[in-house]
């Protein structure tokens, strides 16, 4: 494999939110060179949606839009309390929206390679937490994938990893820990949005009681609110690289619903119940998931 090859599959996984480089900046130029109780808010602030930000486009409530999500049958997703996003780089005009929702928290999923080549700019009054997860050297697989089949499947490893993983669930059981004991609303995010903070999502929409496709269609949503960002860099893919090398990076740079089905039925497999991956895989306490529905739950 060539030099240059390499190099391009390193680039396409980061702009996937996978792993990172000093490479990594902007994607397109990268492709062209390369535990208390919530405290209760007025309904207006639950009715509110959350702002679409121009620079940081998969931003998003976790309660979704509206009413928020349905839980639980009688009840809603509280909205306002958790938002996820990619990663937090916003430009003058978004971060000023972004210091009007008044952050408590912003916890950063990323590894140090991904912070350093992109750091944060954190909306005022919030505290920066930074939780690792996906480790390992995850450059040298990309490099290794031969058709559009194996990246498909390799983004599939990737959520059964979620489950299967040490220390990923590890990290996992630090952000819900974390969240749980939120005064104020919080951000989760990672590179792109939608693989770690993605499954991350799944968990609280599942603890919030949301059936299981309303949760599959806010996890594709990725697809609708990034589709600007994957077009222009999958244009510059096919611009360095030909037809092929695009076909081939696709599957990496946005979600399907097959991915998380993968690490929903790996999870299902190995425990039985997203109750007890919570309990037995997280180590997650009981007072700890009770916290988290009180928050999430109208």
């Amino acid at each position: 494999m060539s030099v240059s090859w390499r190099r391009s599959a390193v680039v396409v996984a980061l702009s996937a939110g996978l792993l990172a480089s000093p490479l990594l900046g902007n994607v397109v130029d990268a492709q062209l060179s390369a535990l208390p109780a919530a405290t209760a808010k007025p309904k207006a602030d639950q009715a509110a949606d959350a702002p679409r930000l121009a620079s940081v486009d998969n931003f998003r409530d976790v309660a979704g839009t509206g009413a928020g999500y349905d839980a639980q049958g009688s009840h809603h997703v509280d909205k306002g309390v958790f938002y996820r996003s990619n990663a937090l780089t916003p430009n003058d005009s978004d971060l000023a929206t972004l210091n009007g929702l008044h952050l408590s928290s912003v916890f950063d999923l990323r590894s140090s390679s991904e912070i350093a080549a992109k750091q944060d700019r954190v909306p005022a009054g919030a505290a920066y937490v930074n939780i690792p997860i996906l480790g390992g050297d995850l450059s040298s697989a990309v490099a290794k994938l031969k058709s559009p089949d194996d990246a498909a499947n390799f983004m599939r490893d990737i959520n059964r990893l979620f489950v299967t993983g040490t220390d990923e669930r590890a990290g996992f059981a630090n952000l819900l820990t974390q969240l749980a004991g939120q005064d104020g609303p919080a951000v989760f995010h990672c590179t792109a949005g939608k693989d770690r903070t993605g499954w991350a999502a799944y968990l609280l929409l599942s603890i919030a009681g949301v059936d299981s496709d309303t949760i599959m269609n806010d996890y594709l949503l990725t697809n609708q609110y990034s589709a600007a960002s994957i077009a222009a860099t999958l244009a510059q893919i096919k611009a360095a690289k030909g037809d092929a090398a695009a076909a081939l990076y696709q599957p990496l740079l946005g979600v399907d619903r097959s991915y998380l089905q993968a690490g929903i039925d790996q999870l299902t497999a190995t425990y039985g119940s997203v109750d007890k991956y919570l309990k037995d895989g997280l180590g997650l306490k009981g007072q700890t998931i009770e916290q988290l529905k009180h928050k999430l739950i109208q």
